[in-house]
């Protein structure tokens, strides 16, 4: 069974899409998508520096917009199937929703724009920022996150705790930590999936009138519980919701699992979920499609765990 992952933000680095664009039918997309967002994407994915892309109002377009470039690439003449998991991390949860059909391309860039726009803007109100605790006891982290009044704002899976808070806290984190881990300080400019954001679900509820949600196609999980959304009302309520409250990675792999999923494919800019899911998701083949050199053992991977499906329905059928 296959799972599709697209990720979240402080996977950008810069050039990263340059190889991209000298894929037949690339440009062109992007700079619609960029006409769409509002941002001069292929400038950004291209020859903006560091810091330029750290900036929330580019990093989450630039992000969506490099999944959703790949995902056309990739996908072609392999149209979604209910047999396929689709999940992102963050703001890569919205690249995901455009894949598995539940909101258009159209409606996706809307809400990115509006959504790295608010929280960009809710970032700029107090200094606030996010750090990765790696290691450690998950108790002891826990007391001291609540100590200092962090939020543990991601939970991915083995042994990774995002922490997020002001920065002031994130420094006494820093020189203080939890026996046993490490902090390492991440490249994104506000405390995300905090009550820091609570302006930004207030911009995207006034959004929600113009965006037409559907049901997803293939199964598409939620952020919240790791659990499949089953309308695309559903699916919009968790995405507004989200940039307010943690991001339970732990539960979509720990889904995938269940599920039955062999392979996990993440998409461009690849290689922090295929990380977590070599801690997460032990036994789980996963791929990260970094650039168009990944593409034929992408396409590979890709039939190979929906033949696993396949072969797996077939014996089950066999046995009833």
């Amino acid at each position: 069974m296959l799972a599709i992952a697209c990720p979240g933000q402080g996977s950008q680095t810069p050039g990263f899409l340059s190889p991209w664009l000298e894929l037949p039918g690339v440009a062109g997309h992007l700079a619609l998508l960029s006409d769409q967002a509002g941002v001069d994407l292929v400038k950004h994915g291209t020859v903006s520096d560091e810091d330029t892309i750290k900036d929330t109002a580019v990093a989450q377009p630039l992000i969506v917009a490099a999944g959703l470039v790949a995902a056309r690439v990739l996908l072609e003449n392999r149209p979604m199937t209910a047999g396929t998991v689709v999940a992102g991390h963050s703001v890569g949860e919205l690249t995901a929703t455009a894949i598995s059909g539940a909101l258009t391309e159209a409606d996706a860039i809307a809400f990115v724009r509006v959504r790295a726009t608010a929280m960009a803007e809710a970032a700029a109100a107090v200094p606030s920022g996010m750090s990765a605790v790696l290691g450690g006891d998950p108790d002891d982290v826990a007391q001291v996150l609540d100590r200092l009044g962090l939020t543990a704002a991601n939970a991915n899976g083995g042994g990774q705790v995002v922490a997020a808070g002001t920065l002031e806290q994130l420094a006494a984190l820093a020189a203080d930590p939890p026996a046993k881990a490490r902090v390492i300080p991440l490249k994104v400019a506000g405390a995300f999936h905090t009550s820091h954001m609570a302006p930004a679900v207030t911009a995207l509820e006034a959004l929600r009138p113009s965006l037409t949600p559907a049901e997803p196609l293939p199964t598409l999980l939620s952020n919240y519980d790791g659990q499949p959304v089953s309308t695309g009302e559903a699916n919009l309520d968790s995405l507004i919701a989200q940039v307010s409250r943690p991001v339970r990675w732990d539960l979509c792999m720990a889904s995938m699992q269940e599920m039955g999923v062999t392979g996990m494919l993440e998409l461009a800019p690849a290689g922090t979920l295929t990380g977590l899911a070599k801690r997460g998701m032990r036994g789980t083949a996963a791929l990260p499609v970094k650039s168009p050199e990944d593409l034929d053992a992408a396409r590979a991977f890709i039939d190979e765990h929906s033949r696993l499906l396949d072969t797996d329905s077939s014996l089950a059928e066999g046995h009833q």
